[in-house]
Formats: C-alpha cells, structure tokens, sequence
C-alpha cells in the first residue's frame, strides 16, 4: 500500500480505517552548544520502548473523540503534562504505508523555551508511559557539525512508520531550516547509512 495524503476531512470520512495522531512541539532558542553553535530551535522527539524515534502521540477512537481530544489525552500520558491541541495545528493526513488500514495525523504546536524545558521534566517526573511506552524526549539537533555530526548523524537514525518524513516537513513547513540544508542533511544520512549497510 502506497502513502496516499488526504484532507483531515476526507480522511475521517474513511471507513474501515484506524486513526494514530502525533505532534511535533517546538519552539525558539538562544542557547549555543559550546557556546558557539547557535541551537535556534528546540524540537523534541521521543524515544519510544521499541528503540525507534517518534513523536508524542498514538491511536485515537474517532467514535468516542476528535482527533485533538486524542491527541491531547496521548500527550498527557507520554509527557505529564496537559497541552491544548486545535484544528489549526493540524498540518497533514495520510494512509500510511507500513500499517494497512491505518491514516496517519500529524500536528504541529510551537511554544515557548520555558514550556518545553517544562515538557523535558514533566516527561521524566511524572507522566505516566515514562520508562514503559516513551523511554524519554530527545531534541533534535539542528546543526551540522564535522564527519555528519548533528542532524545528519541524527537522521541516519531508525524511526517508526513515516515519522522521519513527518520531521522533514515539519522542518520545512515551519522554516527552521532552508530547503538546502535538508537536503544536505538526508543526502549525508543516506550515505551514512549505506557506510553502516557496507560495514
């Protein structure tokens, strides 16, 4: 089955399929990694209990709530904390190509440094899949460093279902990094992953 993008609205009317929602939560930073590479924005990922890279979120019934109401509820359990999502965060739907009969939603909500410093610490202290389904929150880094360091390195990476594409766009959509350093950061992950295959 190939990925098939649809409207929220088209996709809902679908039948006969499950509904998994996910957030990208982000936000702008000041911070300098070793106090020369600019970090400009926090985005945060998790790492999930079968060792793969994801987003907040997960299965919602659509017959006992939205879309939103899930993805809030999935929220609280992975991060401890309550975060308000809307319509307007939604940004694309698609049927996804590992799972049959299963439309992917994916969100995204900027917020502040001081809201996501919160969600890092509520992850750990008390929301309730810590250390079961999440075994914790990972920034993605942003910068390149030498030798495919940073978000090449971390892009070479596994992650779950079409997660990877969903951080791409993400990426793109907000702007937070220009279409050439996306680029050059999947082409240097590629080859990097080709080197591991080779090994």
């Amino acid at each position: 089955m190939t990925e098939q993008t649809l409207t929220r609205e088209d996709a809902l009317a679908s039948k006969g399929f499950r509904h998994a929602c996910h957030i990208m939560l982000y936000g702008d930073s000041s911070a300098k990694l070793f106090e020369n590479i600019p970090i400009k924005h926090i985005v945060l990922m998790q790492m999930r209990f079968d060792g793969l890279l994801g987003f907040p979120g997960g299965l919602v019934n659509t017959s006992k709530e939205t879309l939103e109401a899930g993805l809030s509820r999935e929220i609280q359990e992975e991060v401890g904390v309550a975060i308000d999502v809307g319509v307007v965060d939604h940004v694309s739907s698609c049927s996804s190509s590992s799972c049959p009969r299963l439309i992917t939603h994916f969100y995204v909500k900027k917020m502040t440094e001081a809201e996501l410093k919160d969600i890092e610490r509520a992850a750990v202290c008390s929301a309730s899949d810590h250390g079961l389904e999440v075994l914790g929150m990972v920034r993605v880094p942003l910068y390149f460093l030498k030798k495919g360091g940073g978000l090449p390195y971390f892009l070479s990476h596994s992650f779950v279902s079409n997660s990877r594409e969903q951080l791409l766009s993400g990426l793109q959509s907000c702007s937070l990094l220009s279409q050439e350093e996306l680029e050059e950061a999947v082409r240097q992950a590629e080859q990097m992953r080709r080197t591991q295959t080779q090994a």
